[in-house]
C-alpha cells in the first residue's frame, strides 16, 4: 500500500504515518486519492505533509498520537521567518485538512492544528503583473503567425486576455468547446471545481481561433484538444496536451521577442482583461461574471486602475 502513495510524499514523510499501523497509511493515502480531487491541491498539500513531517522527525515526533498543537505552532512560527505568509497559511490549511480527516477516520484523538493560528495576510491589491492594452497589442502582433505554432501562441494568448480565461481552463479545452452561436463565435471554459463557464469571443479572438483553427486543420476534429504541444522535427502539432509550464516558457519568449519589458506569467493576461474591460466603463459586478468570479472581492485584486492614479499623482512631484 505505501508504494502506492503519491510520488510527492517521500519515504521520510510515509514512515511516520507508517508507525501508526496499516489503517493509518491507508487513511492516509485516501485523504490525497479520494478526498483531494485538484491536482495542484493534491501537490501543494502533499508538499506541506512531506515537510512537517520531515521537521517532525528531526525534532523527534515518530508517531502521529504524539503530534500536539505546540509543534504546529512552532513550525508555522519557524516557517513564516523564511516563508511569506501566504505559505505559511497554505501550509496550515493542508494540516488542519489532513488531521482533521486522520480524527474523523479514529487515527488521531485530536487535531492538533485547530487550535494554531495562521499569520496575519490582508490582500488588497494582486500582484500578478498587468500589461497596459498598448503592450498586449504590442505583444499580440508581434508573433510571427505564418506557421502553426504562432497561430497557436497568439489564439491562446488572446483567449486569456478577451475571455480572462485561467491558464488551466484554456490548455483543457477541445475544439468543440469553440462553437457557433446567435451568429457568434463562443468558447466553453471548464473551470475549477468542475463548472463550466460560457463566453463570447471578442472579434479579435474570433478571428484569431479561426485562423488557428483553420490553420491546424483542427476544426473537423470535435474531441481533439485545442491547444497541443508542438513537435520541432515535424513542424505540426502533436495532439498530446500542451502543459502549463510549456505555456508559460512561450509566453516567456513572446514576451521577450516583442521587447516586453514588464515581468509576465500565465495569469498576466486575465489580470490584463479584467483591468481593460474594468477602464473602458465596464462594471466590477461584470467583470466578476465574466471571470467565473464568485465575488466581486476576488475581481477587484485583478483591478490596476488606481496604479494610474498614483503614477499621475508621483508626476506632479516637480523639483
Amino acid at each position: 500500500m505505501t508504494r502506492a502513495l503519491p510520488a510527492l510524499i517521500s519515504s521520510r514523510t510515509h514512515s511516520l504515518v507508517a508507525a501508526s499501523g496499516e489503517r493509518a497509511c491507508y487513511r492516509f493515502f485516501e485523504f490525497f486519492t479520494a478526498q483531494i480531487r485538484n491536482p495542484h491541491t493534491r501537490r501543494a498539500y502533499a508538499r506541506a505533509a512531506q515537510e512537517f513531517f520531515a521537521w517532525l522527525e528531526a525534532h523527534g515526533v515518530t508517531q502521529l498520537t504524539a503530534i500536539e498543537s505546540v509543534h504546529v505552532a512552532a513550525y508555522i512560527e519557524q516557517l513564516q521567518k523564511a516563508r511569506s505568509a501566504p505559505t505559511a497559511k497554505l501550509r496550515l490549511a493542508a494540516l488542519k485538512h489532513l488531521f482533521d480527516w486522520l480524527v474523523i477516520g479514529q487515527i488521531m484523538p485530536t487535531n492538533p492544528a485547530a487550535a494554531v493560528r495562521g499569520p496575519r495576510h490582508i490582500v488588497r491589491r494582486g500582484k500578478t503583473p498587468v500589461l497596459d492594452p498598448a503592450e498586449a497589442r504590442q505583444l499580440l502582433d508581434a508573433i510571427d503567425t505564418s506557421t502553426v505554432i504562432g497561430l497557436r501562441d497568439r489564439a491562446l494568448i488572446g483567449l486569456m486576455v478577451y475571455s480572462f480565461a485561467r491558464i488551466g481552463a484554456a490548455i483543457g479545452m477541445q475544439v468543440e468547446d469553440v462553437y457557433t452561436q446567435n451568429r457568434r463565435l463562443w468558447v466553453r471554459l471548464h473551470e475549477k471545481g468542475g463548472k463550466q463557464h460560457a463566453m463570447p469571443c471578442h472579434h479579435n479572438l474570433e478571428a484569431y481561433l479561426h485562423a488557428y483553427l483553420d490553420g491546424a486543420g483542427l476544426a473537423n476534429q470535435p474531441k481533439a484538444l485545442l491547444f497541443q504541444s508542438y513537435s520541432r522535427s515535424t513542424g505540426q502539432l502533436t495532439g498530446n496536451p500542451l502543459p502549463q509550464a510549456n505555456a508559460y516558457a512561450m509566453i516567456q519568449r513572446r514576451a521577450q521577442a516583442a521587447d516586453i519589458t514588464t515581468r509576465v506569467g500565465n495569469h498576466t493576461f486575465r489580470a490584463t482583461g479584467v483591468t481593460a474591460y474594468l477602464k473602458n466603463g465596464g462594471t466590477l459586478e461584470r467583470a466578476a461574471q465574466m471571470a467565473n468570479h464568485a465575488s466581486t472581492r476576488t475581481t477587484q485584486l485583478y483591478d490596476r486602475r488606481a496604479e494610474e492614479v498614483t503614477l499621475d499623482e508621483v508626476e506632479r512631484v516637480l523639483i
